[in-house]
């Protein structure tokens, strides 16, 4: 059976905290659907902005829950679940599954680094004989944070051992080769994990991206895809110079506590600014700085909630 591509911008959803560090559900299910307006196609909880590792696997899937319960149509989520052992991992991403989630984005077991592409394909065999046969998995592919990563040549493998489960793979190695090799196996669902190569992936059949600037800027990263969609390249490129720069603006200030700050000044709820440790919140003031520049070259608008 084919499975269904999320064409357009996925955003992986900032975890927003309470005071107490507890998932502030509120302001979580409040930014799912302002993205889902804003021009996302999907949205991608707990990945690596979302501080995925800093959330138990209880509070992951109550969370999940909260978002389906919410309105947000469980086929527009594909969760992270990617833990180091089979059992937990299989547990999240039933749960996940469970649901009705489009399906669920895990990384490799990433602890113990020297191991080889044998014994990796050996732990996503268990993975998936463990979730059972309605898995549908997006492998994550982050090296410079994971350290172990996912070769497109172990991607290949498993996506034709399991064409069913292995349907595709995020690809935040930011090495258009690599990117570039992963959208040559076919059927695989590929999806750069950053709007910068966004069109260039479209040409050779991505769907879209999974952008942690999405959180900020769904509408313009998803207005690309549409221009693209529509024919209109040279509008399309206007709109991704404008996109990519306002990417460089934000990365150089640890992106997921800048973004927290930025979306707390945005929308006047200090909550927003909450990260977990080892995550320590940017300065108010620095924050405001950022504001300050972002509203000068993007206009007033690009922090309006």
């Amino acid at each position: 059976m084919a499975v269904e591509r999320i064409r357009g911008v996925i955003a992986p959803l900032l975890t927003p905290f309470n005071d107490d560090l507890s998932i502030a559900t509120d302001l979580y299910v409040t930014h799912a659907h302002w993205l889902f307006e804003q021009g996302c196609a999907g949205i991608a909880p707990f990945g690596t902005t979302g501080e995925a590792l800093s959330v138990g696997i209880d509070e992951r899937i109550a969370a999940i829950r909260v978002l389906a319960e919410s309105g947000i149509d469980p086929a527009r989520m594909i969760p992270g679940t990617g833990l180091s052992n089979v059992a937990d991992t299989a547990r999240l991403s039933r749960a996940c599954l469970d649901v009705g989630c489009a399906g669920v984005m895990t990384l490799p077991p990433f602890y113990y680094k020297a191991v080889t592409e044998d014994g990796l394909y050996r732990y996503f065999e268990q993975f998936l004989d463990a979730v059972g046969e309605n898995a549908r998995v997006y492998l994550y592919h982050i090296p410079q944070i994971a350290i172990v990563g996912i070769p497109p040549t172990l991607a290949a493998r498993l996506h034709g051992a399991f064409p069913g489960q292995i349907v595709g793979i995020k690809d935040s190695s930011g090495d258009w080769e690599n990117t570039r090799a992963l959208l040559g196996i076919d059927e695989l669902i590929v999806y750069p994990g950053s709007e910068m190569p966004l069109i260039d992936a479209l040409e050779l059949g991505a769907p879209g991206c999974i952008s942690a600037t999405a959180n900020l800027n769904a509408h313009g990263i998803a207005e690309v895809v549409k221009r693209y969609d529509d024919g209109d390249m040279a509008g399309a490129r206007d709109i991704h110079e404008t996109v990519k720069r306002f990417r460089g603006a934000i990365e150089g200030h640890g992106p997921i506590p800048a973004q927290k700050r930025l979306l707390a000044i945005g929308t006047g709820e200090a909550r927003w600014a909450n990260v977990r440790p080892p995550f320590l919140p940017m300065p108010e003031q620095d924050g405001q700085l950022l504001a300050e520049q972002l509203r000068r070259e993007f206009g007033d608008d690009i922090l309006r909630y």
